[in-house]
């Protein structure tokens, strides 16, 4: 009989269409394969057992944490390879073993059965890391503030490790082609929004999904405006108001643990929600869009900086991503940009610019997997080591879905314009280096 590695690249090639582009190296030792392509390490025959109930990306995801799959060389190179065959597939919920009328496809069934060992009809629970089963309606506030939390609570000395010291955990922003180190593109990226939002002395600033307070301490101490600073985490609101008091900025910002829709002191001159619109779900975005109109003064300014997705041609048929919803965001969910700018019109803003800033997406990413590796011991230590795994496969793998323009990341300026229709936007709106500065 052919040893477990053959056994399987004959079998991929079967249920895939096409090559595995990968070598693979089995629990027996055995490998098959491109010589030089990143190795696929199956570690222990359970991962198969997990494909076999979860056929494609969560069952691949659940032996990954599990720490029964990995992957030694190029992860970006084997990730892009396997996008293609594996990501880009039909959704599948059923276990493989269902009956099935393909006299080829049963067959490759039955060879996975033999390969995935005695117990394979009994299923493997899902690795700790992975969010519990969820109650309730999507996207109630009690809801949402369990999903920030299993999200941005893991320990804010991991967050450190992984984002460096800027504490950003949003896109960053290259001014040039080498604009300096991952630090310097994310204090860039805080300045643009700054700008975009001609911020000044005394200014009124509302920062939705405020994280470690990064943002709030640069308006607050480069452009003198007054922050609050809002966010569902206690362990970021903790750690935000410790830096904030180091920084001696304490009388100019107030961070909340606070939902967006309880916020109602405005009105505020400008809002900046960086990265925080993807938690808040396509059923309630009509509701978030209103809200922050509601709490601008006619002719303020709403930044939103948001991740957003390829339009499907059918959106009837749009599914979330399992890992992501599973390990990462709990109930996250990604729109098109144009259904994002539609909802915002649709609410009374006045939308005036949208700039896409993808490419800097990957290179954030590649930038935070690097620190991880640089600290995985650390790491491990200071999260678990299913969720380290988590981390590195979530980046690396959304590094690559940018590169490969899957998804991608815009900042919309939109403003609440006046009836007598002033918008306050100089005539060159993307020369931001001229907006006004205290």
């Amino acid at each position: 009989m052919a040893d477990a590695a053959s056994r399987l690249t004959t079998l991929a090639e079967e249920l895939l269409g096409a090559p595995p582009p990968v070598r693979v190296r089995a629990w027996d030792g055995s490998e098959s394969g491109p010589p030089d392509a990143p190795v696929l390490v199956i570690r222990h025959r359970r991962a198969l057992r997990r494909l076999l109930w979860k056929p494609g990306e969560l069952g691949l995801a659940r032996g990954w944490v599990a720490g029964e799959i990995d992957v030694e060389g190029d992860l970006y190179e084997a990730l892009d390879g396997l996008a293609g065959l594996i990501w880009d597939r039909p959704h599948d919920d059923g276990p493989a073993f269902r009956p099935v009328r393909d006299p080829r496809l049963r067959a490759a069934a039955r060879e996975l059965l033999q390969l995935a060992g005695p117990r394979v009809w009994l299923p493997l629970p899902p690795p700790a890391e992975e969010v519990r089963r969820r109650q309730g309606p999507l996207h109630t506030k009690v809801r949402d503030r369990q999903a920030i939390s299993h999200h941005y609570d893991v320990g804010n000395a991991f967050y450190e490790l992984v984002l460096g010291p800027s504490m950003v955990y949003s896109c960053a922003y290259w001014e040039g082609e080498d604009g300096g180190t991952l630090e310097d593109a994310q204090r860039d990226k805080l300045d643009l929004v700054c700008r975009k939002l001609a911020l000044k002395e005394g200014d009124r600033l509302l920062d939705v999904g405020c994280g470690w307070g990064s943002m709030a301490i640069h308006a607050a101490r480069e452009y003198g405006a007054q922050v609050t600073g809002i966010t569902l985490s206690r362990e970021q609101a903790a750690y935000a108001r410790k830096r904030i008091a180091e920084e001696g900025l304490t009388d100019r910002i107030e961070i909340r643990v606070q939902d967006y829709r309880d916020v109602k002191d405005g009105p505020y001159d400008a809002i900046s929600s960086i990265g925080m619109a993807e938690h808040v779900g396509s059923e309630r975005y009509r509701e978030y869009a209103d809200a922050l109109h509601a709490l601008l003064r006619p002719g303020g300014r709403l930044l939103n900086h948001q991740i957003s997705r390829r339009p499907e041609p059918d959106e009837a048929v749009y599914r979330v991503d399992e890992f992501i919803d599973a390990y990462v965001f709990p109930d996250g969910e990604l729109a098109p940009l144009g259904r994002t700018v539609s909802i915002l019109e649709d609410a009374g803003f006045e939308v005036r610019d949208v700039e896409s800033i993808r490419e800097h997406y990957a290179r954030t990413l590649r930038g935070w997997v690097a620190n991880l590796e640089a600290g995985w011991k650390r790491a491990v230590r200071l999260a678990s080591p299913g969720r380290a795994r988590v981390w590195r496969l979530y980046m690396a793998a959304s590094a690559v879905s940018f590169e490969r323009n899957r998804i991608g990341v815009n900042q919309v300026l939109a403003v609440k314009t006046p009836e007598q229709g002033g918008s306050g936007l100089p005539l060159r709106t993307r020369n931001w280096s001229e907006s006004v500065r205290r």
